[in-house]
Parts: structure tokens; sequence; C-alpha cells
């Protein structure tokens, strides 16, 4: 009997494939001056990607609007979100989970100390002026095309 479930289990994973990355040993790719990113996941079913972000005290990311929603784990240091809690924002520490909806406007998103992120986005993030003018913009393809330079 344990044979046929092998057997089953073996025939029905053939039409899967899992995924697994040794992300401790891959290198961090630049993504801004000071923030860092190793790609987990890019899919075009679904356009979503997860990726860790490395982000060194000081830099920041530009404004942007969140064309797909996104969630973010803070596995170690500090992000500020619209000037962080005392500006209004959020602050988001070590341990902090974040839920970013579809249609959200960030001002800068600021590291004050180092900051390691796992972060998963559903769609594409539009980069904006002051006046919402479209300056860039990022998604699945985006990503992938700068792991694979």
């Amino acid at each position: 009997m344990t044979s046929d479930k092998a057997q089953r289990d073996a025939l029905n994973n053939q039409r899967f494939k899992d995924i697994y990355i040794h992300a401790s040993q891959e290198p961090w790719i630049q993504f801004y001056p000071g923030i860092g990113f190793k790609l987990l996941r890019a899919t075009q079913e679904t356009g979503h990607r997860t990726v860790l972000l490395n982000c060194a005290k000081g830099p920041s990311i530009p404004r942007h609007e969140h064309l797909g929603a996104g969630e973010y784990y803070v596995i170690s240091g500090k992000m500020e979100v619209r000037g962080g809690a005392e500006n209004g924002g959020i602050t988001a520490i070590t341990g902090d989970y974040g839920y970013e909806p579809n249609g959200v406007i960030h001002d800068m998103t600021n590291f004050p100390e180092d900051t390691v992120i796992y972060f998963t986005n559903f769609g594409p993030i539009r980069y904006i002026d002051d006046d919402n003018n479209t300056v860039g913009f990022l998604d699945w393809q985006g990503v992938l095309k700068a792991a694979e330079e």
C-alpha cells in the first residue's frame, strides 16, 4: 500500500514544480543606492513577486503608488512609511507585518537603521512625482530582468 501511495504522489507531483531558493547563498542585487534585493519568486500568471530587501541606514524608496496590494514582514531594523508614526505615517520595526492595499500612495519610505524586509507585491508599482505624473514603473518583469543581469 505504501508503494501505491508513493507512486500516486510521484505521478501527481510531476504536474507541479516546487520552488526552493538558497536565499542565504544568493547575492544582493542593487535596487536603489543603499538598497539591495534577492528575488525569491516572480510570476507572469499573477504578476506577483516576492523579494528580500536589504536596506542600509539612510536610503529611501521614492514616492510611488501600488497598482497591486503588497505585504511585508520586517525581519530586522526599522522602516518609516509616509514620515513614520510621529508624522501620521507608519513606523514598522523588527517583527512587524504590514499590508498595503491596491491604490495606496506612499511618499518616500525611509530606513533610519539597517533593515531587512520580506516583501510580496501582487501587482506593479508606479513611481510618481509630486503632481502624480508617472516617472517610473516596476512590475514582475522588471524585477526578473534586474535579477538576471
